[in-house]
């Protein structure tokens, strides 16, 4: 609990201290899809699962084509995988190096904090650059278990298997089109790497997801 308030604490520190020293505040909307997969130590990712994001973006800019990024968004960040001798499911019956079948159903308050580099507009267009970090907290976990061809666990909820915060590193681009004044449309794509492990011990497990990102600027 200390570690989670003193998150949330830096992170609005972060922004108030952007936010007076900013020439322009810009807030928008976003919802958009998202790509999950996840690395497994002990075992194997397994393809992609579609997520989804939705909530509020904003962009402090401190000065001409440079801003600080940030928001508060619900990301579902879904992954299937692979993972030996998975627990709790598994039992001394089942053997050895025994395969399980997990897909992680993961839901995350997420505030991003990265830098955005912005291109001059042309054409009522400007190409931005972004990277930095985000922070997730779990606001939901649920998860289906399956060996062999049997399943063991439906959407079952899984607190007790996993963490309460996650952090990932951002990098991404697209673009921003003014549609009139201050409004615009933006589009792109972001990767968002994650770097803690998101399971229970004594697995290890992370989750990654590619974004595409939908917004508007008002």
């Amino acid at each position: 609990m200390k570690k989670t308030l003193f998150a949330l604490l830096f992170t609005f520190a972060s922004a108030s201290l952007f936010a007076q020293d900013a020439s322009q505040i810009r807030l928008g909307l976003t919802a958009h899809p998202n790509f999950g997969f996840l690395k497994v130590e002990n075992g194997k990712g397994n393809g992609l699962s579609t997520g989804f994001t939705y909530g509020l973006m904003s962009d402090f800019e401190f000065a001409e084509n440079y801003c600080f990024a940030t928001g508060l968004t619900v990301t579902t960040i879904n992954g299937e995988g692979e993972i030996i001798n998975y627990s709790p499911y598994h039992t001394a019956a089942a053997g050895t190096n025994t395969a399980y079948n997990v897909k992680y159903k993961m839901q995350y308050l997420q505030i991003p904090l990265s830098i955005k580099l912005k291109t001059d507009e042309k054409d009522d267009m400007k190409f931005y650059g972004q990277f930095g970090l985000s922070t997730d907290f779990r606001i939901g976990a649920r998860q289906d278990v399956e060996q062999g061809n049997t399943p063991l666990a439906d959407d079952v909820k899984a607190t007790d298997n996993t963490k309460f915060l996650r952090a990932g590193m951002i990098i991404g681009g697209g673009v921003e089109y003014r549609l009139s004044g201050k409004t615009s449309l933006l589009g792109g794509i972001t990767y968002n790497n994650g770097l803690t492990n998101i399971a229970s011990k004594p697995h290890s497990v992370k989750n990654h997801f590619v974004a595409l990102n939908i917004g508007m600027f008002f």
